[in-house]
């Protein structure tokens, strides 16, 4: 009996990697050619002559309240210079981050026909990271400056935890993040399970539209993290509904839970110095998964969906 099962299983698993691997060819198909737009570069080589026309191509990139002189400073001055050059250090070329957007790209036409491309801009910020991304409907503005790598000099006066995703790798994870809170809907959140809920389909989302991404790098995670969240998903979840936490509005769970953090506030000596960051969102992760697998929905119904709707639905059991 148990070899039938395994086999039932085993057969399960390869039909389901059949089935994804003619997905993602069906996604390779679909036509797209992004091409990333250096304004750092241009920046970098403006002067007298050149500028009239940069103005004109990129005109939402200058305020109209300086004159031409302010940013001719700019050009000269020493902390943009340095930028710059760093910048050119670890891109000089952005190959990598652009076959990644385009493939980005491709996967939410599929999920979203109306889907329209924007212009992909990379520029300086001074290191703006709670700006990394500002995204229109025309455009995706990237500042580049803040994918030098976690341990870049740059950014050694920022806590460790928020930095660790500072690389180029994270480009992409970003961009698509900052796609999945223009198609998630649901009301204003109240209980911690409405923040739970919110951030699962946010990571739902990466799941299916930047699939070459791993589990770890999609969160946020290291390996170990993601490793020691799978181990202890069990007693997590018995956590927060032993304390009766899901349905709760205290304002200061998010803060424990869900928000960028070195490590979850549980309050339990022994737990927190292990933990990583952010464990709500993890577990709202898993539900959201659970619901998606055990219901015939879209991925789009799935992010109107309301967050009481989807966990009622879920038939979430934490893994043992």
């Amino acid at each position: 009996m148990k070899k039938v099962i395994l086999l039932l299983f085993l057969l399960t698993v390869v039909v389901s990697c059949k089935n994804e691997n003619q997905l993602e060819q069906e996604i390779e198909k679909i036509p797209m050619n992004i091409k990333i737009e250096r304004f750092d570069e241009l920046f970098s080589h403006v002067n007298d002559k050149n500028l009239p026309k940069l103005k004109r191509d990129y005109p939402f990139m200058f305020s109209k309240k300086y004159a031409d002189s302010f940013w001719i400073a700019r050009t000269q001055d020493t902390l943009q210079i340095k930028l710059l050059e760093e910048v050119a250090k670890v891109f000089p070329n952005i190959d990598g981050q652009q076959n990644e957007i385009n493939s980005l790209f491709q996967h939410i036409k599929y999920y979203f026909s109306e889907f329209t491309p924007p212009r992909i801009i990379t520029t300086t910020s001074f290191v703006d990271y709670r700006n990394k991304i500002i995204l229109t409907d025309t455009i995706a503005l990237i500042s580049i400056d803040t994918y030098l790598g976690s341990d870049h000099e740059f950014y050694q006066g920022i806590q460790k935890y928020i930095r660790e995703d500072f690389n180029k790798r994270n480009m992409v994870v970003d961009l698509a993040t900052e796609y999945a809170k223009k198609y998630i809907y649901q009301g204003q959140n109240k209980t911690l399970l409405d923040e739970m809920i919110y951030f699962g389909k946010q990571l739902y989302f990466l799941d299916k539209v930047i699939p070459f991404k791993t589990e770890a790098e999609r969160i946020g995670y290291t390996n170990e993290q993601l490793d020691w969240a799978h181990v202890n998903e069990s007693y997590i979840w018995r956590y927060f509904v032993e304390r009766e936490l899901l349905f709760s509005t205290d304002s200061k769970l998010p803060g424990r839970f869900i928000n960028p953090a070195p490590f979850t506030k549980f309050y339990l000596e022994e737990i927190d110095s292990q933990s990583p960051g952010r464990l709500g969102q993890y577990i709202g992760w898993q539900i959201v998964k659970a619901y998606m697998k055990n219901n015939e929905v879209s991925l789009k119904d799935m992010l109107i969906a309301s967050p009481e709707y989807i966990f009622n639905n879920s038939k979430f059991k934490p893994s043992k």
